[in-house]
């Protein structure tokens, strides 16, 4: 089993990054090879441990692109998908077999939903080709993840089995997505727990979680896997992905670099000063924009526009910052000064601009301000700059 495969005695979580597979499945966010290319760069310069390729057994333009990022990136593991059948399998296996670090990522439903409506097969049935499929995709592969899809509807105990039987047939990751969002933060938690205690030899692999968005808890359920014993999360950068989206990697990331104590040191060796930049490149690229209010990389992330917020701030960073802007890569917060804005903002912005003035002037200058910034809503440098000039007593 390769060493990035193995439970980490330091507590490490691998971030095993599915921008380019699932979160190109992003209605509209078709990319172009070079385009994966460019991204799959730019996460190796983050540091992410794993880069789920692609499907290679989709589509030729799919299998060159995986083949492509096989060969060219360094650094971390590449994987590409595929579904539990010889062809997918050997296509994968192409695809990926000349990066220096392959993997095959193989899957197939195990909730009595998919099994019925998909498949039309028994669960016995489901549980002989995972086991056959990881022990062909193994024969070709030392390093071989079996996914559990819609895991967080399996029936716990079959899915026990599932387990137990993949890790005997040689897969070295096995991940539980909650491919639709169903589950809750302590129903996940629970049912990674369960695995934990109940498949005798899931020491031999890494357990995985791969959570989506629908019920909006896809970051805080990859935290619960987190807590009760996952130690790979699968996830995208912006939290791209099918409908509602994946956990998104920098909320998960930061979560635990913010708050080391409640996770137990529990850490990833993500370059996290690198969020930024790559957040702005996946979305340029995808042509998705970022809400202005999401988390960490949001436009308006550490952005403080109320006066009591910016008074605060200006007092001691901490009251209304729990991390630094530079973290993630950004130079320094913003006080956007607005209708909302206090008087010791502007103040201070006044100075930064190098424009001084007596108490009773900024007392008039404020009461001008306030007129302006009714009218404007986001006052500009310029603006207090042409404000400045128009008090200021005629020669």
């Amino acid at each position: 089993m390769p060493e990035s495969a193995l439970n980490s005695p330091d507590n490490r979580v691998l971030i095993f990054d599915t921008t380019l597979r699932d979160g190109e499945q992003s209605a509209g966010a078709s990319l172009k090879n070079q385009e994966k290319l460019l991204i799959a760069r730019q996460l190796a310069k983050l540091n992410v441990d794993v880069i789920e390729a692609g499907f290679p057994f989709s589509s030729p333009g799919d299998f060159e692109s995986v083949r492509q990022i096989a060969a060219e990136i360094e650094g971390p593991v590449i994987c590409g998908l595929s579904r539990t059948t010889p062809q997918d399998i050997d296509a994968t296996w192409d695809a990926v077999k000349v990066s220096k670090k392959p993997r095959i990522h193989t899957f197939i439903a195990t909730s009595d939903i998919h099994i019925a409506a998909k498949f039309k097969k028994t669960r016995d049935e489901i549980l002989g080709i995972a086991r056959d499929m990881v022990a062909y995709a193994a024969s070709k592969c030392a390093d071989v993840e079996f996914s559990a899809e819609d895991a967080g509807r399996t029936e716990p105990y079959f899915l026990y089995k599932v387990i137990e039987a993949v890790i005997d047939a040689g897969a070295t990751t096995v991940n539980i997505p909650d491919t639709v969002g169903y589950t809750i933060p302590e129903e996940f938690g629970r049912l990674i727990k369960g695995i934990m205690l109940q498949v005798p030899n899931v020491h031999k692999a890494v357990i995985s979680v791969h959570c989506h968005n629908d019920l909006g808890m896809a970051t805080a359920n990859s935290l619960a896997g987190i807590l009760n014993g996952a130690r790979q999360v699968e996830c995208t950068i912006n939290g791209i992905g099918e409908r509602a989206g994946n956990a998104a990697m920098e909320e998960i990331v930061m979560a635990l670099k913010v708050r080391p104590a409640y996770f137990e040191g529990i850490h990833t060796q993500v370059q996290t000063e690198h969020f930024l930049e790559t957040s702005h490149m996946v979305s340029e690229l995808t042509h998705i924009s970022v809400q202005p209010n999401k988390a960490i990389i949001g436009e308006n992330a550490f952005a403080h526009e109320s006066g009591i917020h910016q008074d605060g701030f200006l007092k001691g960073r901490d009251t209304y910052e729990i991390m630094q802007p530079e973290w993630i890569g950004l130079n320094e917060s913003m006080l956007p000064l607005g209708p909302r804005s206090g008087r010791a903002a502007v103040k201070a912005r006044l100075n930064r601009l190098g424009l001084s003035m007596t108490d009773d002037d900024m007392a008039h200058f404020f009461n001008a301000f306030k007129q302006l910034a009714d009218v404007k809503k986001r006052v500009e440098d310029s603006d207090l700059e042409s404000l400045f000039r128009q008090l200021q007593p005629q020669a």
